[in-house]
């Protein structure tokens, strides 16, 4: 393939995690909203177009009235406020619709142009693959709310839903990163390469609790900082469950934060100086932005917490914002930290000692 080849399919590629982060942002509202749970049926074809009569309207209105959340917590809504949770679900299920689309007519268009090689064939079916599965796990996220008894979607498949995504953003970027850097640009570096993976495995468990964070709304159970209601550790702590008890999940949040904080620094520092020792100066300009968004994502996450008491449901207000900006700089953290994965990864040539 000739490097206007490449460069054609790594936009495309990257228009698509573009496209994958704004429906990130989409999918935040709509959980920060309490519209999630506004459409409860899936259809993937027919489900494009909203509800076009007072009929339609009515009958998507009365299937929401028959779960918990309409019953005991939104009892009061008009099909004016039903309209308003509603059409923001169905714009992040029509967003992902068009990502869909974007991806299927760039493929069908680039194979005909004959822009792959061989090789890339398998690894674009992995691509299709996950987003399918992406939304299978949207939709079993969703069905777990559709009931007479929870109020919400189960934190646990939003975590499987939220982490599946960045799954396939990372996947996506890996791919266009194969294209636009070539080998020879890579530092080589098996150390560095090696603690990169180990904080991007980090960094998936402290998502996942972020995850868990926004599902049971455990930020309102300790608005305070820096201890949990006072407390450095939570009393009762070690009886209660570290998955689905509000007070231990943010004691888990908070600790990872540190944790990867710490990691970071220390992991620039490194960084740094292989980058220089082995002369990579492509490594020196990438290796400053886990650092920095880490740093910002840490001040967001107090802030964040701090703003708590200010939630009203199905309002977009301060702690919304906060909220929406934290999962997005999360989300910049680890493309970061893949790139920097990339970067220090296997060239063609002989390894740099890392001493």
């Amino acid at each position: 393939m000739d490097n206007h080849k490449r460069r054609a399919v790594a936009w495309w590629l990257i228009a698509g995690i573009i496209m994958i982060i704004i429906e990130f942002i989409m999918g935040g509202v709509t959980r920060l909203t309490g519209s999630g749970l506004s459409i409860t049926e899936w259809k993937p074809i027919m489900g494009a177009l909203p509800p076009l009569s007072d009929a339609d309207w009515n009958k998507a209105f009365d299937g929401y009235k028959n779960i918990a959340q309409y019953k005991y917590m939104n009892s009061h809504f008009t099909l004016s406020d039903f309209k308003f949770i509603f059409y923001w679900e169905w714009s992040h299920r029509l967003w992902a619709r068009m990502l869909g689309v974007v991806f299927a007519i760039g493929f069908v268009y680039f194979y005909v142009k004959k822009y792959f090689d061989k090789g890339m064939i398998k690894p674009f079916i992995v691509l299709f693959l996950l987003g399918g599965l992406q939304g299978f796990i949207g939709w079993k996220m969703v069905s777990s709310g559709l009931n007479d008894t929870e109020l919400y979607v189960k934190h646990t498949w939003l975590a499987t839903h939220f982490l599946s995504a960045l799954t396939l953003m990372c996947y996506t970027l890996w791919f266009a990163l194969l294209l636009l850097i070539p080998k020879e640009r890579r530092a080589n570096l098996p150390k560095l390469f090696g603690g990169t993976l180990a904080i991007i495995l980090l960094l998936y468990v402290q998502l996942a609790y972020g995850a868990f964070m926004a599902g049971l709304h455990a930020a309102k159970s300790a608005a305070t900082w820096p201890t949990i209601n006072g407390d450095w550790i939570p009393a009762g702590m070690g009886s209660n469950s570290f998955v689905s008890n509000p007070i231990n999940v943010q004691f888990m949040h908070r600790g990872l934060a540190y944790l990867l904080l710490i990691s970071v620094i220390v992991w620039f520092v490194y960084a740094m100086r292989a980058a220089k020792k082995s002369g990579s100066g492509l490594l020196i300009a990438t290796a400053k932005w886990p650092l920095l968004l880490i740093l910002v994502q840490v001040a967001l996450g107090i802030t964040t917490l701090l703003c708590a008491p200010l939630i009203t449901f199905a309002k977009f207000g301060v702690y919304e914002s906060l909220a929406e900006l934290h999962q997005l700089v999360a989300m910049f953290l680890l493309m970061s930290m893949v790139v920097n994965l990339y970067v220090a990864g296997r060239s063609t040539s002989v390894s740099v000692s890392e001493g």
